[in-house]
């Protein structure tokens, strides 16, 4: 590893340098320490103590730090990457604190790379075929009638789902994670709420708050069931899958880490089944052709998976997709009707013991 710090110091610093000494920090013994040729601990949150003369004699003194994943919130390789990158520049903006000379990644290999340039990050995916699920969901609201093909394409994707979901995971305490995530997360319940323009015409404060208080109650009955953490998705919703020739699709924008609690997929998708049921009524009633394709979808998936477990932890997942089809923010066109049918459907899944799939309308009442 001494190479490669001696590789990453020359690159970073654009000259020779003379590698003096590597030294694990907070070691009671640093003797031990200079007798070591190769550095065994770099990249599991141990800091190092390098110091170095560049090629025109000056010598400089630097501490190269890692972070290792501790539970609270670190777990992922993004996780760190975050705070890191977030440090590098709130170090340098505050009077008084220690400076952040450079921010950089460790590669495969064991190199060592500067990221200290960047402004803005990029991902590059391949080009998929197809079209969006939801350009069939808009036909069936427009009037279209249901086909086989919907049929088949709704079974497809509960198989889907069962078939990632078979694959668990014994790491709890990414259980634990999610569900605190899916309550307090900026993107899940706690910032969907506050996202909410005071005064609208439609749910008040209080109504929020309880909500709010009621997802909390949820956070405790589900963190124990650890043992359902499995991969997951974490955004199947029907923008998200394209659809070419029959039932082959592929799926796109995976969110949140990738394990997770079942109900979160199974809810994200199945909520639109009852949100464009709505949208064909304009909120009158839930519409029949797409209550027959929500429960197949929960028939394929429970006969496949065996999870009628599900039925007991869907609930807050459910209020977290309905926050979002009743955003304002996110659906700002929709009928007050159907607003108020979403968010009955929201308070009435919070405060049921076992979700009734076979019987959904009765949620959509005040």
């Amino acid at each position: 590893m001494n190479e490669k710090i001696k590789d990453y110091l020359e690159t970073k610093f654009g000259s020779p340098v003379n590698l003096i000494s590597v030294k694990e920090l907070g070691l009671e013994s640093e003797s031990k320490q200079e007798e070591e040729h190769e550095i065994k601990g770099f990249g599991y949150g141990k800091p190092y103590f390098v110091k170095f003369k560049r090629g025109d004699g000056e010598l400089k003194e630097v501490v190269i730090s890692t972070m290792k994943g501790d539970g609270f919130g670190h777990d992922h390789f993004s996780d760190r990457a975050q705070i890191l990158i977030w440090q590098h520049h709130a170090f340098n903006t505050l009077p008084k604190h220690v400076k952040s000379l450079d921010i950089g990644y460790v590669t495969r290999d064991g190199r060592m790379e500067s990221a200290s340039d960047a402004e803005e990050y990029f991902i590059v995916c391949e080009k998929v075929e197809g079209e969006e699920y939801v350009n069939d969901l808009n036909r069936l609201r427009d009037g279209g009638s249901v086909c086989e093909l919907d049929k088949d394409r709704v079974s497809a994707l509960a198989s889907y789902l069962a078939g990632i979901h078979a694959v668990k995971s014994d790491e709890a305490e990414l259980y634990v994670r999610r569900i605190r995530e899916l309550v307090g997360h900026s993107e899940c319940i706690f910032g969907l709420t506050d996202s909410y323009p005071p005064g609208n015409l439609f749910i008040t404060a209080e109504e929020l708050k309880d909500i709010e208080k009621l997802s909390i109650d949820w956070r405790w009955k589900l963190k124990a069931r650890t043992k359902r953490l499995c991969m997951v998705h974490g955004d199947f919703h029907p923008w998200n899958v394209m659809f070419r020739e029959g039932t082959d699709f592929t799926a796109l924008d995976r969110s949140r880490g990738e394990w997770g609690e079942a109900a979160d997929d199974v809810s994200s998708m199945t909520i639109n089944y009852l949100f464009f049921g709505l949208l064909k009524t304009d909120g009158k009633e839930l519409d029949e052709d797409f209550k027959g394709l929500y429960e197949t979808f929960f028939d394929v998936y429970l006969e496949e998976t065996g999870d009628y477990e599900l039925l007991e932890v869907i609930q807050p997942f459910y209020a977290f997709r309905g926050l979002v089809v009743a955003s304002p923010i996110w659906y700002p066109n929709i009928s007050m009707d159907t607003r108020r049918k979403l968010f009955n459907f929201i308070r009435n899944v919070l405060e049921a013991e076992e979700f009734d799939y076979k019987d959904v309308s009765k949620y959509l009442e005040g």
